[in-house]
């Protein structure tokens, strides 16, 4: 396999909600949500979520130069790590934010502008030395972030909004489906169509069956359960479960 070939995934955090280390997360980590995806030499960031800080140093060690951050949606766990990660700060790099969310009227440059700011946050964006473009697409766009690479989007139903993504390229197919409600008894068409014969689904396990039809009804997340009949419908290779 060359360089180029390379079409690899990397888990920096997996927990939903709020970071929790400690003894009882340590086979899995502490870290919020953050999917390092490499399509020959592109690097593509899934959530900047608290595990983006040790990603951001393993790029600076690296001496990576180009980078893109597609970010589900912008709940607190899932850009908590944004202020400091550590690439975002060398003026010979550039960033590209991509975010397909936002409620008509809103941009994600105004959102992260907001997040970073007193008395949320002692310093603004402005801080950030890199070269940083911000792209507000609709879910359910397609996208062509790199020759070769081809990322579908669909909406997810979450509080606030949800993208998921599918990454493509070099014949394989990588999904990203975090933070998204399924309704009890019945499998999504669209996302069984968005995930279709995948080699890697990446899915929202926040709860078990139990624990949603008990108490969690309408929170925004599925269940462990729920992606194995999902990733087997669709003939999924791998199903990896995400947002503990």
């Amino acid at each position: 396999m060359t360089d180029t070939d390379t079409f690899e995934v990397k888990f920096w955090g997996v927990r939903g909600s709020v970071a929790c280390p400690g003894p009882d997360t340590l086979h899995y980590g502490g870290n919020t949500p953050c999917v390092e995806i490499r399509c020959g030499e592109r690097v593509l960031i899934f959530d900047a979520g608290t595990g983006i800080r040790q990603l951001g140093a393993r790029l600076v060690a690296a001496d990576t130069r180009n980078v893109d951050l597609f970010l589900s949606h912008t709940h607190y766990d899932h850009i908590l790590g944004l202020p400091f990660f550590c690439f975002a700060y060398d003026p010979r790099n550039t960033l590209r934010i991509w975010a397909g969310h936002q409620p008509a009227g809103q941009s994600i440059e105004q959102t992260l502008r907001r997040f970073m700011s007193p008395p949320l946050f002692p310093v603004s964006t402005e801080i950030f030395d890199a070269a940083i473009s911000y792209t507000d697409f609709r879910a359910g766009d397609d996208l062509a972030p790199a020759p070769g690479v081809a990322i579908r989007t669909i909406a997810l139903n979450h509080p606030d909004n949800s993208t998921g993504y599918r990454v493509d390229h070099g014949g394989k197919s990588i999904c990203y489906l975090t933070d998204t409600e399924h309704v009890a008894g019945t499998l999504d068409p669209g996302i069984l169509d968005f995930i279709r014969d995948a080699d890697i689904v990446i899915y929202d396990a926040n709860f078990t069956d139990d624990e949603y039809r008990k108490s969690y009804v309408g929170w925004g997340h599925s269940t462990w359960q729920q992606g194995v009949r999902l990733a087997q419908a669709a003939g999924v290779k791998t199903l990896a479960l995400f947002h503990h």
